[in-house]
């Protein structure tokens, strides 16, 4: 028997009260973002002996859900639409990515207003896709040309936008210098003692790159991002890029902890030298190309992973599929293949499965039905532990926000 709040606290021990009190925060809002915010937690839930065990070992991102896709610049210049958090990536049977992917429709149904059947459905033609995808055997990728419906409308809004509007959006001009916004929502201050820490570490980065004035660091904060991360040591940092003031660049400097979901497998993970070393790794090896900017790095003698910063706007408004159930079948729909395609392009590296055995694995029909019923139990776990959640935050097991919203609620 677990004990809700003594598990989540476990976790989250050691982050920075400030974010991790609006992570718990947010966590009490709906049992969708409860999942977000413990992947953990659902993990350590998955029945043992199920369905998943007998899938082929791959390279997942370990955290897929309907929040975690979005657009993202690539090292190359060009835009694509794929996975963008792999914090949690390990190597582990294929189905652990596909049955997180599924729990998130059926847990966020009632976020999204959609009914009960329009979300079981939406499991099934997922997983139709999915082994669809991967029976093909051939990687593919998703870009402004091959993208439909509503992946389609958040490329036209990001061709309409630029990387000044990103920068209007999170900085103010003083003069002809920018500097960061701090509004408590997207950032929050950065003591002296950090900032000078994050500089120094930025000049020495820049030291060994081909442009090392690009690097130059103009400001820092601390950033507020995702619901599972909160509280992990985070910065966001303006930098000189090509020019200030509309040249400014924005890269994210993130600690990279150990993967909540590989103790959770069987599988033999391979060694690393660094946590940020497998988070890179991974995502370089998943995505059709990489995300720019994208480092494995020491900072404070801790692993910390240096990238371009992707704003949340960058993901698709799910909340817009306006009642027409194909426009969001098609997002999920290629939610799923991309888990297929990375699948199929990590193949076959340190231990993962070969192409031919995913192919094979794809054309099974006795693994489908049986994902979507474990789902189900996903969910209906999700939603208990939501609630019981929900009774220790409102107690005060939580701190101070915990007793203000039991009081504020009476």
């Amino acid at each position: 028997m677990i004990d809700i709040a003594t598990e989540i606290a476990s976790f989250n021990t050691g982050r920075e009260p400030e974010r991790l009190a609006m992570k718990y925060q947010l966590m009490r809002t709906s049992p969708f973002v409860f999942l977000r915010g413990t992947c953990h937690l659902f993990y350590h839930r998955l029945p043992h002996g199920s369905v998943l065990e007998a899938a082929p070992p791959v390279w997942i991102c370990g955290d897929l859900h309907l929040e975690n896709f979005g657009s993202y610049k690539a090292d190359n210049g060009l835009v694509y639409f794929d996975m963008n958090d792999f914090d949690e990536a390990c190597l582990a049977p294929s189905l652990f990515e596909l049955i997180r992917l599924l729990t998130s429709v059926l847990v966020g149904a009632a976020d999204l207003h959609v009914s009960r059947a329009e979300a079981l459905a939406l499991c099934h033609t997922a997983v139709d896709a999915y082994a669809a995808a991967l029976s093909v055997g051939k990687a593919r990728w998703i870009e402004e040309e091959t993208s439909q419906g509503m992946v389609r409308d958040l490329f036209d809004a990001l061709r309409k936008s630029s990387r000044v509007d990103l920068l209007n959006r999170r900085t103010e001009l003083k003069g002809k210098k920018r500097v960061l916004r701090v509004d408590g929502k997207k950032a929050l201050p950065v003591s002296d003692k950090a900032r000078a820490e994050v500089t120094a570490f930025m000049d020495e980065f820049a030291s060994h790159q081909d442009s090392p004035e690009f690097y130059r660091v103009i400001d820092v904060a601390r950033r507020i991002a995702g619901t599972g991360s909160l509280g992990v040591d985070r910065y966001v940092m303006l930098v000189e890029g090509k020019g200030s003031p509309d040249g400014n660049y924005l890269l994210d400097l993130k600690q990279a902890l150990p993967s909540s979901v590989s103790p959770r497998v069987k599988t033999k993970q391979p060694g690393w030298g660094t946590e940020a070393e497998r988070v890179v790794a991974i995502q370089r090896r998943s995505q059709a190309v990489s995300q720019a900017f994208l480092h494995a790095v020491a900072f404070r003698q801790q692993p910390y992973v240096l990238r371009s910063l992707q704003p949340s706007e960058d993901r698709v408004a799910l909340s817009d599929w306006d009642g027409k159930l194909p426009r969001l079948e098609a997002v999920v729909n290629n939610m799923a293949e991309l888990s297929a395609w990375a699948q199929l392009r990590s193949g076959g590296r340190q231990g993962s499965a070969i192409a031919d055995e995913l192919i094979a694995f794809g054309c099974r029909k006795d693994w489908q039905m049986p994902l979507v019923e474990l789902a189900v139990q996903c969910e209906a776990q999700v939603i208990d532990d939501w609630k019981a959640y929900c009774a220790a935050y409102d107690s005060g097991a939580f701190g101070t926000l915990g007793a203000a919203a039991k009081t504020q609620k009476a």
